[in-house]
C-alpha cells in the first residue's frame, strides 16, 4: 500500500498519455504478462474510448439531421401557412416531431459525452497505477534473481579456475610419470600400456600454460600494486 501510495503521488497532477493508444505501453508486455485485473481495465478503457468516438460521430450526424430538417421547414413554411395545404403542414409537423426527438438524442449524447473524459481520465490512470506496480515488482524479481545468477556466475569462475589447475597438475604429473617410466623401462615396455604421450610436445605445451599461468598471475600483482599505491597517493594529497 505505501508504493502504491507513493506511485498515485508521484503521478498525481501529471498529464497521463492514454495508455493503450500508445505503443510504448503495448512493448512493456513483450517483457512482461498482463495480469487479469490489467486485461480487464485495458478492455475497459477502450470501451469508453470507442463510446466517445461512436457518440461524436452520431451527434455529428444527428446535428446534420436536424439541420436538413430546419431546411425543410423553411422551405415548405410559406406553403403551410395556407391551411388548405395539408401536403405542406404535414411535413412541417413531421419535420418538427422529428426536431423534437433528435433535440432529444443530442442531449442525452452530449451529457453522456460530458462524463467520458473524466472516466477515461479515472481508468487510464487505475490502469497506470497497476503497470507501475506489475512492472516494479517484475524489476524486483527480474534484480533479485541477476544478484543471483552473478553470484552463480562468480562461484563457478573461481570453481572453473580450480579444475583447470587441477587438471594442468594432473597433465603434468602423467607426463612426468610417463617421461620417468619410458626413460627406466624402454619404449618397448611402454607399449604394453594403453596410455601414449607425445613426450616433447606434451611437455612443451603444459610449459607454455604454467609459464602463461605464472605470467597472469604477475600481471594481477602488479595491477593490484599500482591501485594500491594510486590509493596511497590520493589520500595523502587529500
Amino acid at each position: 500500500m505505501a508504493k502504491e501510495g507513493k506511485f498515485h503521488d508521484a503521478i498525481n497532477g501529471r498529464k497521463i498519455p492514454i495508455l493503450t493508444l500508445d505503443n510504448k505501453w503495448h512493448k512493456l508486455f513483450t517483457q512482461a504478462e498482463e495480469s487479469k485485473e490489467m486485461e480487464k481495465l485495458e478492455k475497459k478503457l477502450n470501451e469508453l474510448i470507442a463510446r466517445q468516438g461512436k457518440l461524436n460521430s452520431e451527434l455529428k450526424d444527428l446535428k446534420k439531421i436536424k439541420q436538413d430538417l430546419m431546411n425543410g421547414i423553411v422551405a415548405n413554411m410559406s406553403a403551410a401557412q395556407d391551411e388548405n395545404n395539408h401536403k405542406a403542414n404535414k411535413i412541417v409537423d413531421e419535420s418538427k416531431r422529428l426536431i423534437d426527438e433528435t433535440n432529444e438524442k443530442m442531449e442525452g449524447y452530449e451529457d453522456e459525452l460530458l462524463d467520458l473524459p473524466r472516466m477515461i481520465q479515472d481508468t487510464n490512470k487505475e490502469l497506470m497505477l497497476l503497470t507501475m506496480e506489475e512492472c516494479y515488482a517484475l524489476l524486483k524479481d527480474n534484480t533479485k534473481d541477476i544478484i543471483a545468477i552473478g553470484k552463480w556466475i562468480k562461484e563457478m569462475r573461481v570453481e572453473l579456475k580450480r579444475r583447470i589447475l587441477k587438471k594442468q597438475h594432473m597433465e603434468i604429473v602423467n607426463v612426468e610419470i610417463y617421461s620417468w617410466l619410458q626413460d627406466i623401462f624402454g619404449p618397448e615396455v611402454m607399449d604394453m600400456f594403453d596410455i601414449e604421450y607425445d613426450i616433447e610436445a606434451q611437455r612443451n605445451d603444459l610449459l607454455a600454460k604454467r609459464e602463461a599461468m605464472l605470467e597472469e598471475k604477475e600481471r594481477q600483482k602488479s595491477e593490484q600494486s599500482r591501485g594500491g599505491t594510486a590509493q596511497n597517493t590520493e589520500l595523502k594529497e587529500q
